[in-house]
């Protein structure tokens, strides 16, 4: 083993040999990498379909604490990129990964970091096969940010985006909502809060093909990330042109959830989230969807919270447990500081 150092300094971000100890012994070990050229050279079967198309997508990852309950910034990095690439109906096949690492990050973390990142990238079905390295001084980053890109076939005929939502068309969350954002608040330990939530982290590619398989006249779907299922729903309404209406008594949130959120008056609807998304299909073939979610573990807590409606465009309305309504409005500012 010629990595010996605890911890990352400069010289391991200065393109001589303990940046290559580095990248061989941390990295592309546990990641094995087709080759060690400056690209990686791609090709799929599904590539050779008349009609097929490539989606590409991109993200960076800053989180405090990097490690948290139910994961961390590289579970979150896999994740998050193959559930971008899922809700547009994309298969996703390949990742990129680029690390910008503090000096005096220690090396078991980011150890640790590659080799939660390989586990998902096996259980999601993708590969990593490029990234970078960079290492900056203290001070000049929080430990450790990651970047990640994703690219996935479409299958020929298949087209989901937001503007095809229809009136009468169902909305179906795949489980409950607000544990990433509860389990990292209390991971922090800013507000002495304690709690058994860990974060809802997870890979959803697997889901959307079942999903899609079961229900083909799927519109539209989108992953509840920062700005929660809120904000989800009104950028669907807001780019279909249709009212939305959910249910409060169906929306699936835990108690800790919501008993965390009346402590610090929050609204769990804001509340980030790493391993749910929201999907609306046709009403015929609503049961299905749900069987199909229902199937995997992912999804075993997919229900029905609402529909879209014809009007007012672009305007998110819930049912209250009164009986009354309120407007759900487009998060406005930040309700928690950076989570994901």
């Amino acid at each position: 083993m010629a990595l010996r150092d605890e911890r990352v300094t400069l010289a391991h971000g200065g393109g001589g040999k303990a940046m290559r100890d580095l990248i061989e012994e941390v990295f592309t070990s546990v990641f094995v990498p087709p080759g060690m050229e400056d690209q990686a050279r791609l090709m799929h079967d599904a590539l050779q379909a008349p009609g097929a198309r490539l989606a590409f997508t991109t993200d960076s990852f800053v989180v405090t604490p990097i490690e948290f309950p139910g994961g961390d910034i590289g579970k979150i990095a896999v994740c998050g990129t193959v559930n971008d690439l899922a809700v547009g109906g994309a298969v996703p096949l390949w990742l990129s990964a680029a690390f910008i690492i503090e000096e005096g990050c220690e090396v078991a973390l980011l150890r640790r970091i590659v080799a939660s990142m390989a586990r998902e990238a096996v259980a999601a079905g993708v590969h990593i096969v490029t990234g970078d390295t960079k290492v900056v001084g203290r001070g000049a980053a929080d430990g450790l940010f990651v970047t990640t890109s994703g690219i996935g076939v479409i299958p020929p005929g298949r087209e989901l985006a937001a503007a095809r939502v229809r009136a009468g068309d169902v909305a179906i969350v795949n489980g409950v909502l607000g544990d990433h954002g509860a389990a990292i608040l209390a991971a922090r330990g800013d507000l002495a809060l304690s709690s058994d939530l860990v974060s809802d982290c997870a890979a959803l590619g697997h889901l959307m093909q079942a999903a899609l398989a079961a229900a083909p006249g799927i519109r539209a779907a989108r992953d509840c990330t920062r700005g929660g299922l809120a904000s989800a729903l009104n950028e669907i309404a807001a780019e279909a042109g249709v009212g939305i209406e959910i249910d409060e008594t169906a929306l699936p949130l835990r108690d800790e959830v919501r008993g965390m959120c009346e402590i610090l008056g929050l609204d769990p609807l804001y509340l980030a989230n790493e391993g749910t998304l929201v999907l609306f299909c046709p009403p015929d073939e609503a049961e299905a969807a749900l069987a199909a979610m229902r199937a995997r573990p992912e999804g075993a807590g997919a229900v029905a919270i609402g529909r879209a409606v014809a009007g007012p465009a672009g305007r998110v309305v819930m049912r209250t447990l009164f009986g009354g309504s309120r407007i759900v409005d487009m998060l406005v500012g930040e309700q928690l500081p950076r989570i994901c």
